[in-house]
């Protein structure tokens, strides 16, 4: 009996110190049994006798989330019309973009997950990060206010918004790097697939091909995220070098000093 009543004051001290590790990368102090709420997936929730999920904070979330992007692009944006900003901020607000956010703040460390969810590596499944970031911003604005929510969101998502301005109509970066190469007749981008990794942790990487030419690569958990990063390392280095030649073009082939 000793010992179990040592263990419970050690594992409620590893906990707070977790929570003020991720209070810290989040710049704000909250309630402690709200954060833990926010980071309760329905896996260990479900394991421990039916704890309270961080599903409903989710829902919250997501709300805040929509309304302090939609305001900001509403703001930056004034000549696009309500289409191209609803593409926008879908792409700005999909669970890949939220993912790749919470890895940024190592969030999946942090998430309570049952043994299933825990064994099949949940603590880097997008859908898992995103919705767990959703639940965090959610208890932010609970516990802080809109005005923190806001400050927080801007924090971790302006250059999120920053990037999704740049990928043109298609929003994101196959159909722009689909757009760029049949624009400048380069010929439809291939794909091509490797995969890494035991079957709950695999790792897959993606090589875009345009014209029989690798222009790109990326990495991701599934193969979507893998084509859309190396779409995007395509698309850069396809405008680079369309950039370099329009520069070179206008200087009217002179030499640059």
């Amino acid at each position: 009996m000793p010992h179990a009543r040592r263990s419970q004051p050690q594992a409620s001290e590893d906990t707070a110190s977790s929570l003020a590790i991720l209070e810290g990368r989040l710049g704000y102090r909250l309630e402690p049994a709200l954060l833990v709420r926010a980071l309760t997936h329905r896996s260990y929730a479900y394991e421990n006798g039916g704890l309270p999920t961080n599903e409903r904070l989710e829902f919250l979330g997501d709300s805040v989330l929509g309304l302090v992007v939609t305001d900001t692009l509403y703001r930056r944006h004034p000549d696009l019309a309500e289409g191209q900003l609803a593409k926008l901020r879908a792409a700005v607000v999909q669970a890949r973009a939220l993912a790749e956010v919470a890895r940024g703040l190592d969030l999946g460390a942090f998430v309570r997950l049952g043994r299933g969810e825990e064994g099949t590596g949940g603590r880097n499944k997008a859908s898992i990060l995103a919705d767990t970031l959703e639940a965090v911003i959610g208890a932010v604005y609970l516990d802080q206010g809109l005005d923190a929510a806001d400050e927080l969101v801007h924090r971790l998502f302006d250059p999120v918004i920053e990037r999704s301005s740049n990928l043109g109509a298609g929003l994101d970066w196959k159909t722009s790097l689909q757009e760029l190469s049949a624009a400048e007749g380069l010929g439809v981008p291939e794909y091509v697939i490797t995969e890494s990794g035991p079957d709950h942790e695999k790792t897959f990487t993606a090589a875009a091909r345009v014209g029989g030419e690798t222009y790109g690569t990326g990495t991701g958990r599934s193969k979507k995220e893998a084509e859309q990063q190396a779409a995007e390392t395509a698309w850069r280095a396809i405008r680079s070098a369309i950039d370099g030649r329009d520069g070179t073009a206008t200087a009217g082939g002179a030499p640059v000093a």
